[in-house]
């Protein structure tokens, strides 16, 4: 797969990259495996030079997950780009599985494989499980993930499908759409940026995939982990700005106010369980959007300009907050199949 780079971005993974880069470079079945760093301090960048068959790209600064994959993405030829975090470990046949996937519709942009939790392989994993979906007011699931709960993996989700969102822990996109659509929006930094670009992608005509005959597992939480603040802080402001960007049926303001009312009572939530620090990121995401909004709005105009024929092909037309905590829904099988818009 000589048309085809592997690209890690590293930000002081160095324990990561000791961890699991051998495996990628086995496995990698000819294709060129590239690691850019994002301004490390852990000494990675040191560790790499003695690595064989390792391109390293040092980036000066760390520029987020968005910023530094545009960066170092531009610097890489090839036709097709494979995401991967470093605290990810492949499995034989993940390459060509992803790579499979592609070739058979060439209408297809992007594609994941299923994600496993590396500590409990027989689970799916938070960060993309078997295919990303969102629902009507801007919250991302998963087949086998909503929101904190992740499903045993007993094969439900074996199959080749079209899917709203693929992970950015492990995507194949092909370079061309992905320049096309002038890669991921730099101003997220790091989380839903990939959802973001799918939604871009499919704003183009593009299909998003998951890849039944590719599996690996990760770790997940590499950079910064599932209970930081800031990641709450991060995952709340984005949601809204990738809503707010991309949506374009319904009265966005009632859709804004029901996000309003939606996020308050997570941040009530995080309060009565004791997670003061997590309920302040809410309120401060909430303040960073408003004080973006009217910049947002001329973005939302100019890719409103540019859309002809918007597929919400897999958008979950009701409220997963509403089915996850009120319904106890809990699997993405319990979610009532008539709520996902179907390809007309």
């Amino acid at each position: 797969m000589r048309d085809t780079a592997i690209v890690i971005l590293n930000w002081n993974g160095l324990s990561w990259l000791r961890r699991f880069l051998p495996g990628v470079l086995q496995l990698a079945d000819g294709a060129q495996v590239v690691v850019a760093d994002n301004g490390s301090s852990d000494g990675s960048l040191d560790w790499l030079r003695n690595i064989q068959g390792v391109r390293t790209i040092a980036l000066d600064s760390n520029l987020g997950f968005a910023g530094g994959y545009n960066a170092a993405l531009a610097q890489v030829e090839a036709a097709y780009y494979v995401l991967l975090n470093s605290d990810v470990e492949v499995r034989p046949g993940w390459l060509a599985g992803l790579r499979a996937r592609l070739d058979g519709d060439p209408g297809m942009a992007a594609c994941q494989p299923k994600v496993l939790a590396h500590a409990h392989p027989d689970r799916f994993e938070h960060a993309g499980a078997a295919g990303g979906f969102i629902d009507r007011n801007g919250y991302p699931f998963c087949r086998g993930r909503i929101f904190e709960i992740t499903e045993p993996d007993r094969g439900q989700y074996d199959d080749d499908r079209e899917v709203f969102w693929a992970t950015g822990a492990c995507m194949m996109i092909r370079a061309t759409a992905f320049h096309a659509v002038g890669g991921f929006d730099p101003t997220l930094f790091a989380h839903m940026e990939e959802i973001d670009l799918c939604w871009r992608l499919r704003r183009r005509g593009w299909r998003i995939g998951h890849a039944a005959g590719a599996s690996v597992l990760h770790v997940g939480g590499g950079a910064l982990g599932y209970g930081s603040p800031r990641k709450t802080y991060l995952n709340f402001r984005n949601s809204l700005i990738v809503l707010t960007k991309n949506l374009h049926t319904g009265w966005l303001p009632g859709r804004l106010l029901r996000r309003l009312l939606l996020d308050a009572a997570a941040a009530w939530k995080f309060l009565l369980e004791g997670h003061g620090a997590h309920a302040w990121q809410v309120a401060r995401a909430h303040a960073h959007f408003l004080g973006r909004l009217p910049a947002l709005l001329a973005v939302r105009a100019h890719l409103m300009r540019e859309e002809k024929d918007p597929d919400l092909t897999g958008m979950y037309t009701r409220n997963v907050a509403v089915d996850r905590f009120l319904l106890k829904r809990t699997r993405f099988s319990d979610l009532p199949r008539e709520a996902f818009v179907t390809r007309r």
